[in-house]
């Protein structure tokens, strides 16, 4: 495993383009198997998780062509569906979260799927409920196999469409149903579908290749059910999470950093809500400039009460935000409340925080009271160890914000999400060592 070794305290200056998503890669990435024509999939980020998932799918038998290092065709047409079958791909899959979302394709299209425990970060619970419940719903039987610790799906006949409200709006839930319900025979209702842009991205696609859905962009999809898809070429949105995640960085760092290709109208609340906690953001077409030349101050609640961040359903913050908010708010004038609904293990890491030095209150495992230092550089810097991707770059955000040399451990979980990270601030003036 490698290790960061930051020196903290620098301003970052210049601009920095935003990659591709990665949590709406893995999703179209997973459509490709839906049809035996070629699909080309533009503005992939070049990172770990999106890697794995790619050779997931060439072992499974999927072709695939690299056009450039974003840029890959991929044509599902000599599929071996035994090949799941083995230690090999249990061993693969377990190890890849995004691999849950390869079941929907395979039960559709080949009548069959296996699903190891998948891995992912060690963020707490993430039941696979939502996902076994609507394709049961859909005509899928379960089968547990308590040895090899994998289930087994399979279908008879066709899938059926049918009504389903989901238990929670979980996304990658609705990314494997809407997938499964595309090729079932007639036509299948969702409510209470997740409605992330990627979640939209996913649907456009699926149209382009012949799907028919209605609703896109809202919780209630109406999906009619083909026979085949086709070929079809994709772009993928910018990362909205690495937004958030730069726009973090140069408020830490007190910096004037221009962030380009940000999919303004993709973001949500999370302009407004870095505005809430003092950031100052200047938007001009589809770029955000951050000039934090000054101590930025939380607002409170029109009654005077602290004001709190929540991660909620798009159009709300994410989940995957709320380490970077809480980091932020560090060094903020004033005090905020952070509220991760979502994940009970994904605030564990403020104890780190708390070690160099930052005022923070571990409520419950959901919510982090933080006092702010109102001065820039109040961290010191402290030998970390990275739990997930979020976490650990909310560490890489504090060991650049802070007083001192920080090390960084088990980086290969920020370059799961986080292309050549290190490099990339180094151009803007950082001073980030990979060892």
């Amino acid at each position: 495993m490698g290790t960061f070794i930051v020196e903290g305290g620098h301003k970052l200056h210049g601009s920095i383009e935003i990659q591709g998503a990665k949590n709406e890669a893995l999703e179209v990435i997973c459509a490709t198997l839906l049809t035996d024509e070629k699909v080309t999939i533009s503005n992939l980020p070049d990172i770990l998780d999106v890697r794995n998932l790619v050779a997931l799918l060439h072992d499974m038998g999927v072709k695939i062509n690299y056009i450039n290092p974003n840029t890959c065709e991929f044509q599902a047409d000599n599929i071996d569906v035994s090949y799941i079958n083995s230690e090999t791909y249990r061993t693969r899959a377990a190890s890849l979260r995004g691999s849950v979302m390869i079941i929907g394709p395979l039960l559709a299209r080949f009548g069959t799927a296996i699903l190891p425990k998948p891995g992912g970060d060690k963020i707490g619970r993430r039941r696979l409920d939502t996902h076994f419940i609507g394709l049961m719903k859909l005509g899928a039987e379960f089968n547990y196999d308590s040895e090899r610790r994998i289930y087994k799906i399979s279908r008879g006949n066709n899938l059926k469409g049918c009504y389903m409200l989901l238990d929670e709006a979980s996304i990658t839930g609705t990314a494997n149903l809407i997938m499964a319900a595309v090729l079932a025979d007639g036509d299948t209702t969702i409510y209470n579908a997740a409605c992330e842009p990627y979640i939209q991205q996913l649907c456009r696609m699926l149209c382009r290749m012949g799907a028919d859905i209605e609703g896109i962009g809202s919780n209630l999809l109406h999906i009619h059910g083909v026979k085949s898809l086709h070929s079809a070429d994709h772009t993928c949105l910018p990362d909205m999470i690495e937004v958030g995640s730069f726009i973090g960085m140069a408020a830490m760092t007190g910096s004037d950093v221009t962030l380009t290709n940000v999919g303004v109208k993709h973001l949500g609340l999370m302009p407004d809500a870095f505005a809430r906690l003092g950031i100052n953001l200047e938007i001009s077409e589809d770029n955000i400039r951050v000039n934090q030349q000054e101590i930025y101050e939380s607002e409170t609640f029109i009654d005077g009460s602290i004001m709190s961040f929540a991660d909620a359903p798009w159009p709300g913050l994410s989940p995957d935000l709320l380490s970077i908010f809480l980091v932020v708010a560090t060094q903020a004038k004033g005090s905020v409340l952070i509220h991760q609904k979502m994940f009970e293990s994904r605030l564990f890491f403020v104890d780190k925080l708390i070690d160099m030095g930052a005022r923070i209150i571990l409520c419950d495992p959901h919510r982090a009271a933080v006092i702010g230092s109102g001065k820039f550089s109040s961290l010191r810097a402290t030998n970390m160890t990275s739990p997930d991707i979020r976490a650990g770059i909310a560490m890489l955000i504090a060991a650049l914000g802070a007083k001192g040399t920080s090390r960084i451990q088990n980086i290969d979980q920020i370059d799961r999400g986080y292309e050549n990270i290190d490099k990339r601030l180094n151009s803007l003036g950082a001073k980030i060592l990979r060892v």
